[in-house]
């Protein structure tokens, strides 16, 4: 009685673990085909799009109005105004995450960290319609008292929320990887000498650059595709223009726009938020794949 005992549980453990097993395997098949899922869709109306516009003038055009007459659909204004507040929005983020994982990996106390890392995360979990209206309504003033001649809706204050927004993650991530360098590295170098910053500048965070370069890049991919806090703050005038302090429209932006409901399904301009979207997705996974590719060339492994 005892052994059949033993050998129904031993059957029962055994089914369980291949129903957990199927059962994640499902959750990871899941994932890919909605990824391809996805794939399909853009593909499928960028492709529809592109029978009636020309790729070539697509990419170079310098001039986007596709839904006013005469239409044109030149996405570079787009692409401008993008990246503008995508650098923007790394000179805030990149080196105040940093400066915060430096701190919170090597100077702060263990209670010290507990208290400031929750606290610094709570900014991942506001909504991105409440940056955009605290860009519009606190930092714009401030920006127009400094700058007379900047616009209401302008690229900076849409630079600023979205540095603030992506800042968890380039701390977080940051610190993630100057903790997993080993101790030894850094008392070896307090043995020769080495204050605390130079541990950190020279050690700690060369040890840790695989994992602080991926943190730069995913937080940057992350800049690329914020919607609705540069939909409110930054405007919605494509133009190319290097000056920040004047309105730009994202890509983001205009899929917003155009996707409010007025579009009737089927036509050029309903179309063009799948190829802008083709585009949107071909920067940020470029942008995972060199991620990737420089976390493999700098990466470290320590036994």
């Amino acid at each position: 009685m005892e052994t059949t005992a033993k050998s129904f549980s031993h059957k029962y453990n055994w089914m369980k673990e291949i129903i957990i097993e199927k059962l994640f395997l499902l959750c990871a098949l899941l994932s890919i085909l909605t990824t391809f899922g996805i794939i399909l869709i853009l593909l499928t109306e960028t492709i529809g799009f592109f029978q009636e516009v020309s790729l070539i003038k697509f990419l170079i055009g310098t001039r986007w109005s596709p839904l006013l007459v005469p239409k044109s659909f030149g996405i570079l204004p787009l692409i401008n105004g993008t990246l503008i507040i995508t650098v923007g929005a790394a000179l805030v983020a990149l080196p105040l995450g940093l400066a915060s994982a430096i701190y919170l990996s090597e100077y702060s106390s263990p209670n010290v960290r507990k208290i400031i890392k929750p606290i610094l995360e709570i900014l991942a979990g506001i909504p991105t319609v409440v940056y955009g209206y605290f860009a519009l309504m606190f930092i714009t003033p401030i920006i127009q008292d400094l700058f007379p001649n900047a616009n209401i809706f302008n690229a900076v204050s849409a630079s600023i929320v979205v540095g603030i927004m992506i800042l968890p993650m380039v701390a977080s991530l940051c610190e993630d990887a100057m903790r997993g360098v080993p101790q030894s590295l850094r008392e070896g170098a307090y043995a020769l000498g080495s204050t605390p910053l130079e541990v950190c500048t020279k050690v700690v965070v060369p040890a840790s650059l695989s994992g602080v370069l991926a943190s730069f890049i995913l937080a940057i991919s992350r800049a690329i595709g914020e919607t609705m806090a540069v939909t409110i703050a930054a405007g919605m005038t494509p133009k190319i223009t290097l000056n920040p302090l004047e309105s730009v429209q994202t890509m983001t932006a205009y899929i917003v726009q155009v996707s409010l409901g007025d579009t009737p399904h089927g036509t050029i301009e309903y179309q063009s938020i799948f190829a802008v979207g083709m585009t949107l997705f071909t920067m940020t996974l470029l942008m995972n794949i060199g991620s990737q590719m420089l976390r493999q060339k700098y990466r470290e492994v320590y036994q």
